[in-house]
């Protein structure tokens, strides 16, 4: 195992320099980096263009200038990196670090939910394989795979916060729009829950009545406008997480995992207010630790007291967590949005930029926070919904592969549980070749962040590559190609590492 995992390295570090070598290249060669200054009509152009050339080294020959940016960069195995300067003298070390600290803040975001959406969708369009939830999965699957992510960017700034913002000065949702987004909820859980057709008519009767109720109850209260957030919020997504993914992972009919799912979820309400004086105003590091208390509770509770079904009991009740997780931040978020609304003129969600200019509320998180998640969500949406539809699609197909195979039958024959042959024998084998995809999908997910950041106007690495390549300044360039091209190649070498451990058969 030592000497393929070394011959991995040695391979992705000749892609990295071949690679690099090329991009340089072609950098340099795409244009003239003192354009701009020969058509100009200052006094002093020929000093300047003696300045920028010097500062380029553009009378040096290009490999003399690669050999100078390589000694730089690999300084940095001995922690003195140096990507050089750009053409107007900013350091590209300090650039790379604003760009790169946005950009994979989104990409990093985007990847989690479209691996977790992804695979959940298309897993449960294998089970539901030719119903009417699997082709409107598909279908949107297919859509969002082909569309360039340009067109969503462009989309959710129309709809998603330009008309929004528009809506909230007269938040009013009318008894016939809550009725219909009630039923189509109400379809899609149906569809979700399946069984038989009683079950199919309740479920569809509970899910619809209760939406409809609680978005008029919203929207009569002005909710929308002026959003309370209260610990009721995170009980009622609590008890509701509970049932619905014990019902899709283990059965409502085992009683005791509803039980302890319903008891991870009220001991992680009991740390919730425990915390309440610290999560008030909080930090980064204090959210995770109160993550992760969440999780250890998922963990070891149904180890103790889950009985039948213990792992699925325990995925039922990670999930959960992370569900009454992010409704106790939207919670706290709710508190501050009226004030948040009103700094930034009455239209919370932005369309550009990765946080508003001058923002006085940066002293107290939850501000900070809010700001920071609006400029985040659109953008964020944009890049996962490409995600998300090419793991829906792999995963389908590697479900369906698995469900087709011996040992799924062996497993059924010998009275297993249907949800326990799912679980524990084809939903582990069939995210083996995910492992590849999720290498593939994150390099792709950087490319595209590159036209989603110009569209929202974020200054991260898209911006970085767009305006060196512009300006023909190759450092910049290179100073993106180090980054992506390192994370890319490492994450395909991550994959087939876990291969060959998981499949011996791979290491020949």
């Amino acid at each position: 195992m030592a000497k393929f995992i070394a011959k991995r390295i040695g391979i992705s570090a000749l892609v990295l320099f071949v690679a690099s070598v090329l991009l340089y290249v072609l950098v340099i060669n795409s244009g003239d980096p003192l354009a701009d200054l020969r058509e100009s009509n200052d006094i002093n152009r020929e000093n300047l263009m003696e300045q920028r050339a010097a500062r380029m080294g553009l009378h040096l020959p290009w490999y003399e200038r690669y050999a100078s940016w390589l000694r730089g960069v690999l300084g940095c195995f001995v922690g003195q990196c140096d990507f050089g300067v750009s053409r107007n003298g900013q350091s590209v070390n300090a650039l790379l670090a604003d760009a790169a600290s946005s950009t994979i803040r989104l990409v990093l975001l985007a990847t989690i939910l479209g691996i977790v959406v992804g695979i959940f969708f298309g897993a449960m369009t294998a089970i539901r394989q030719y119903s009417g939830f699997d082709y409107v999965v598909t279908t949107m699957a297919f859509i969002f795979y082909s569309l360039p992510s340009f067109v969503f960017a462009v989309l959710l700034k129309e709809y998603g916060a330009i008309r929004y913002n528009n809506w909230l000065a007269d938040p009013y949702i009318s008894v016939l729009g809550g009725l219909l987004f009630a039923a189509l909820f109400g379809l899609f859980m149906q569809a979700m829950v399946a069984g038989d057709k009683q079950r199919r008519v309740i479920t569809f009767t509970v899910s619809t009545v209760a939406v409809f109720g609680f978005v008029q109850l919203l929207s009569v209260t002005g909710w929308f406008r002026d959003p309370q957030g209260s610990i009721l919020m995170v009980v009622i997504v609590g008890v509701a997480a509970a049932v619905l993914f014990t019902a899709l992972l283990v059965s409502l009919s085992n009683r005791r995992a509803v039980v302890v799912t319903l008891a991870v979820a009220g001991s992680y309400l009991a740390v919730m207010i425990a915390m309440n004086g610290v999560l008030i105003d909080p930090s980064y590091p204090i959210l995770g630790l109160v993550l992760i208390i969440g999780i250890a509770l998922a963990v070891i509770i149904p180890r103790f007291f889950g009985g039948y079904a213990r792992e699925a009991i325990r995925g039922a009740s990670i999930a959960t967590v992370i569900s009454m997780f992010v409704t106790m931040i939207v919670m706290y978020v709710a508190r501050f949005w009226t004030h948040y609304t009103n700094m930034v003129g009455g239209r919370p969600i932005s369309t550009i930029g990765s946080g508003t200019p001058n923002f006085r509320g940066g002293d107290i998180f939850w501000l900070s926070f809010t700001d920071s998640f609006t400029h985040l969500i659109l953008p964020t949406i944009s890049l996962t919904l490409m995600s998300v539809a090419s793991y829906t699609r792999y995963t389908r197909s590697s479900m369906l592969e698995s469900l087709g195979q011996d040992y799924v039958r062996t497993a059924r024959a010998k009275g297993m549980p249907e949800r326990t042959v799912i679980t524990r024998h084809a939903f582990r084998n069939a995210l083996l070749p995910i492992t590849t995809i999720v290498a593939f999908d994150f390099a792709g997910l950087i490319g595209g962040a590159v036209i989603t950041e110009k569209v929202f106007g974020w200054k991260g690495m898209g911006d970085l590559f767009r305006v060196g390549l512009e300006q023909v300044d190759p450092n910049p360039v290179m100073a993106f190609f180090v980054v992506t091209g390192t994370v890319a190649v490492l994450m395909n070498m991550f994959a087939d590492i876990a291969y060959a451990s998981i499949d011996p058969r791979i290491r020949r």
